[in-house]
């Protein structure tokens, strides 16, 4: 075979495997975020960290998101990769699964709209938990079952270094709401410490979506 005819045949392979959706390399900045306030106000802002760009999140007894509407294709980028590093956590006496102890250093949000049938709305809330185990899952203690918790990273022993992620999110929402779904209308991060009454810092880096060889 001709090399060249070798590439054509190549040529989709390769694309499939380097197409991303980048949500926040931070590089050039916040102004694709928008931010809702909960309580109070957790505090976001640009920085440098290890010599990469990174967005740090502080919150004192505040919870306010950083969000952005925009659709994935799950079918072309279902792979969900990000880093993230903590200072520490809120403790391992928070019951993170009643509303008295829904904080958590870190956590991302995958979302799916529910159009006009806003009650069916989703999200897959993926966290650094300070008491539940790696592998943990359950419903939000305030959105009850259409926001599904799951616990990537727990405690203090990786704190204070980066941790890289990758997640198939289309397996993951099978497996939290046992429905097939091809794409999702945004995603939202949060640093929040507003029930516990407590305070906690993160940093988030290069978060996106790659094709199925990414996870």
């Amino acid at each position: 075979m001709r090399p060249a005819a070798a590439l054509l045949i190549l040529l989709p392979v390769l694309v499939l495997a380097l197409e991303e959706h980048v949500f926040g390399d931070f590089a050039d900045g916040m102004d694709r975020w928008s931010e809702r306030s909960f309580v109070g106000r957790t505090q976001y802002r640009m920085t440098e960290v290890d010599g990469r760009a990174a967005l740090e999140a502080h919150a004192r007894t505040s919870a306010s998101a950083l969000y952005r509407d925009e659709r994935v294709d799950l079918r072309r980028t279902p792979c969900l990769q990000f880093d993230w590093r903590i200072e520490r956590t809120l403790g391992d006496d928070l019951d993170e699964r009643s509303k008295s102890g829904d904080d958590y250093a870190a956590r991302i949000y995958v979302v799916r709209r529910g159009g006009l049938a806003f009650w069916r709305t989703r999200a897959l809330n993926y966290v650094w938990s300070g008491s539940e185990p790696v592998g943990a899952r359950w419903p939000n203690a305030y959105a009850g079952r259409n926001a599904q918790m799951w616990v990537l990273d727990s405690g203090n022993d990786l704190a204070g270094q980066w941790v890289s992620h990758a997640r198939d999110v289309r397996a993951d929402w099978l497996e939290s709401f046992g429905e097939e779904i091809d794409s999702l209308d945004g995603l939202a991060l949060m640093t929040d410490a507003d029930d516990s009454g407590g305070e906690v810092r993160a940093w988030y880096a290069d978060i996106r979506f790659t094709g199925p060889g990414g996870c």
